[in-house]
């Protein structure tokens, strides 16, 4: 997995911690090693009720863990009950308690999740999120898992330098997130629409966001809107 460049250029100081950028790179490759289907993973840091996103493999893994502080979703949901959590596509349950999440999933390509608690002496510090591309990816392979992050994430989540100190600042996270968000869904689905390559597809957004006065977020926004009503 690769392209973590990307993830700090779109999402900003918060994602720029070159060391865990570079820790999670060798992680993720040990995962891939297990689980051939994962895409990528992020790893979170949770305090003061507040889950928000440390480092990421990719700008669209961030995104999808936005989109769960948007709404909710696994990574929220392991982290304020300290437990494993799994989601599955076409799980009815999954798409009954994260809607937003399973929707942004599904274009996106992720067909199932894995996030592990990260404790620190039995609190809760963070989690790990993980990203499959088939719904059964994760199966039989919790422990494995576990193993490969289980002596770096808890110091990780507890002692590293993080770009949010308040939980103010933990709040404006998925703010910044959500333009970007909306750009890599609408440009999913232009791509599909108009037979083009989603960087194509990324760049006619952009250059008809400038030439209407829009940013590129409301664009998109409004491109997934029509594109959700000419669906149904």
């Amino acid at each position: 997995m690769a392209e973590t460049a990307q993830a700090i250029e779109e999402y900003g100081p918060f994602l720029q911690d070159g060391d865990l950028l570079e820790v999670l790179q060798d992680l993720a490759d040990q995962v891939v090693a297990l689980v051939p289907d994962c895409v990528g993973l992020s790893l979170a840091s949770y305090a003061e009720g507040v889950t928000f996103t440390m480092v990421a493999t990719t700008a669209e893994i961030a995104a999808l863990d936005a989109v769960q502080y948007l709404d909710t979703g696994p990574c929220v949901t392991s982290a304020e009950e300290g437990r494993v959590v799994e989601s599955r596509a076409g799980d009815p349950l999954d798409e009954e308690r994260w809607g937003s999440f399973v929707r942004a999933s599904a274009v996106l390509g992720i067909g199932s999740t894995l996030t592990l608690p990260v404790s620190v002496a039995d609190r809760l510090t963070g989690t790990v999120n993980l990203y499959a591309r088939s719904a059964r990816a994760f199966d039989g392979r919790h422990e494995q898992i576990a193993r490969v992050f289980s002596a770096w994430a808890p110091g990780a989540t507890t002692n590293a330098d993080l770009a949010f100190t308040t939980r103010e600042a933990a709040q404006r996270a998925p703010a910044e997130l959500k333009d970007s968000l909306q750009v890599q869904i609408a440009a999913g689905l232009l791509a599909a629409e108009g037979h083009v390559t989603p960087e194509q597809a990324r760049e006619r957004i952009r250059d008809a966001a400038l030439r209407s006065g829009l940013t590129e977020g409301q664009l998109a926004a409004a491109l997934v809107k029509l594109f959700s009503a000419d669906a149904g």
